[in-house]
């Protein structure tokens, strides 16, 4: 008997009725594949909830597990998923390779159909390679030292995410893009099947479970795109679509869709799916959402947990950090680091919280450097492109493997290119192209500022002519030959104070300090209120949610508890 954790659906953004968790116990062995001990996916052999608990150097690691199908699944085609593997491997099935995959918090998935031997029973083996010390490799807060210290936090090998397995009829819808046309009062699908053959894509739209669009597509390849007008659908026609039918983190309205896949009558695939009317831009400067200025209200957020670090325990750990983050009077959060698993997605999504998505960095430039994050990235934005809470895309922070951008032509052209790549998957989101400093163009203007005076950083921020002579931590606002263009600026890093509310280790750290709660609440309130007096500033992101590691400045401690009161905090966001 397995013991499964994290049993939920991993992809409600696509999900099918028929499918199986593989995540509980898995054989597992460090270095060779004897398959000498028993680990409980998806947690990393790190941690302490994986059942291991080793945290120090695996080049390699090896998975193995038997898996006995249910009868339900047998007559259809298999689909093996894995949510993230970190960094590179390759997953056989029944002894032939069923796929490879490099990157280490991107998902990837291959029909294993024709490798079985039987529908009933199958064995599922997976090969990892991790360097600990390639500083090519996008790897985000994992350090490449024996010990975690700063910034740099454990690191995270192998299985992290969930793996499951779905049954599906060689027709398939494989994914679709949904884009809000908000201007149109529409919502545009851009599909993509197995196969080219013909059939008919249904696809229904509903409101509070009230249907509000029924339309079927006659598919004649594999891919294709058609648009819904949502305006004349009769249950919305007395509906404000301002105050009514937008997304929002205040009024978070989502519409459920449903994919039906049908060929001659016969239903082959059934899709869930939903959507947010969100529009986001840029317009004379002044970010906008749903045409309407907004200032955003972030807090920085790495995603660890003690027990479990960048996996989540369990899905009640998502939802628990986004109500704490609202409690406390933010809008949103900057993913630091992290390409974040679909599950808080999908609780940002129907709580309302705007997400900057990121990934994690290299520490190196090289051409294999370039190319390694080109692929991962691809993969990231795809994966969450349908997601109504991500607001901005963070390919690069503070310059991580671009060290030489200031001046390197080729670094530059690598921030440019990641910029113009994320904007030719998603042209409906800002990117940020370096955030913090040395920017090479992008559509905001972000700076890390970690100044402890509040007198100081008030003026800092006074005006634009202000801002524009800064050196965000003693670096250029823009890379050489780039400029200001206009865009909307926010301070995206700033605070960081060091309190404990209880004992603290020799080598706990922040950017500043606090004695006490009656000073960390003033010291917070002093520095917020500064940069929301600045006329010019946009939006902030307090680093950081929680404690990690040795960095003692989370407005939370390592297990969520409140270090002053989370009312208090929201009192100091309102302004």
């Amino acid at each position: 008997m397995h013991t499964v954790a994290r049993s939920e659906f991993p992809r409600p953004d696509f999900e099918r009725e028929n499918w199986l968790s593989l995540n509980g116990e898995w054989q597992f062995s460090i270095d060779s594949p004897v398959f000498d001990r028993v680990i409980r996916v998806p947690f990393a052999c790190e941690t302490r909830l994986s059942g291991i608990e080793e945290r120090g150097f695996h080049d390699r690691v090896y998975y193995r597990r038997t898996v006995e199908l249910p009868e339900r699944m047998r007559e259809h085609n298999l689909l093996l998923h894995f949510g993230a593997v970190d960094y590179s491997c390759r997953v056989f099935v029944d002894g032939r390779l069923a796929v490879a995959h490099m990157g280490g918090q991107t998902p990837f998935s291959a029909d294993i159909t024709p490798l079985l031997r039987s529908k009933e029973r199958f064995v599922i083996e997976v090969e990892v390679e991790d360097d600990p010390f390639d500083l090519e490799m996008p790897r985000g807060k994992q350090y490449w030292k024996e010990k975690p210290g700063g910034i740099f936090y454990d690191r995270t090998t192998g299985i992290w995410q969930s793996v499951w397995l779905e049954a599906v009829e060689p027709l398939y819808l494989k994914n679709c893009i949904i884009t809000p046309l908000f201007d149109r009062r529409a919502v545009r699908f851009d599909y993509t099947l197995s196969q080219g053959t013909g059939c008919t894509l249904e696809t229904v739209i509903t409101l509070d479970r009230r249907e509000v669009v029924r339309l079927s597509h006659n598919a004649f390849g594999r891919t294709g795109s058609f648009a819904v007008p949502l305006d004349s659908a009769d249950t919305l026609k007395q509906c404000d679509f301002f105050e009514e039918l937008c997304w929002t983190p205040e009024r978070p309205l989502l519409f459920d869709v449903q994919f039906i896949v049908k060929r001659e009558g016969e239903t082959l695939d059934r899709v869930r799916s939903y959507f947010g009317m969100c529009k986001v831009s840029v317009e004379d400067g002044v970010f906008m959402l749903n045409d309407r200025p907004y200032y955003q209200k972030l807090v920085l957020d790495q995603g660890y947990w003690p027990d479990s670090l960048l996996t989540a325990p369990d899905d009640e750990a998502f939802i628990k950090d986004i109500q704490l983050i609202k409690q406390m009077g933010f809008n949103g959060v900057r993913k630091h680091q992290k390409v974040e698993d679909p599950r808080f997605l999908y609780h940002a999504d129907r709580m309302g919280l705007l997400v900057w998505g990121e990934i994690g960095s290299a520490y190196v430039y090289s051409p294999n450097a370039a190319c390694r994050l080109y692929r991962e990235w691809q993969e990231a934005v795809l994966r969450d492109i349908n997601h109504p809470c991500i607001v901005a895309w963070t390919p690069l922070n503070e310059s991580w493997g671009v060290p030489a951008i200031h001046t390197d032509l080729a670094q530059q052209a690598h921030c440019q290119a990641l910029y113009h790549l994320t904007r030719s998957l998603d042209p409906t989101r800002p990117v940020i192209c370096n955030d913090g400093w040395e920017h090479t163009g992008g559509d905001l203007l972000t700076l890390h500022d970690y100044t402890a005076d509040a007198e100081l950083l008030a003026a800092r921020y006074r005006d634009m002519e202000q801002i524009l002579k800064l050196h965000p931590c003693k670096h250029s606002l823009y890379a050489q030959g780039f400029s200001y263009q206009g865009e909307p600026v926010l301070v995206s890093e700033y605070g960081g104070i060091k309190y404990a509310a209880g004992p603290v280790a020799d080598n706990a750290w922040g950017y500043c300090e606090a004695a006490d709660a009656k000073a960390f609440e003033d010291k917070y309130r002093a520095l917020t209120s500064a940069l929301l007096n600045a006329p010019d500033v946009q939006g902030y992101c307090y680093t950081q949610l929680t404690d990690v590691g040795t960095e003692t400045n989370g407005l939370l401690t390592q297990t969520r508890e409140a270090k002053i009161p989370l009312e208090t905090i929201r009192r100091i966001n309102r302004g």
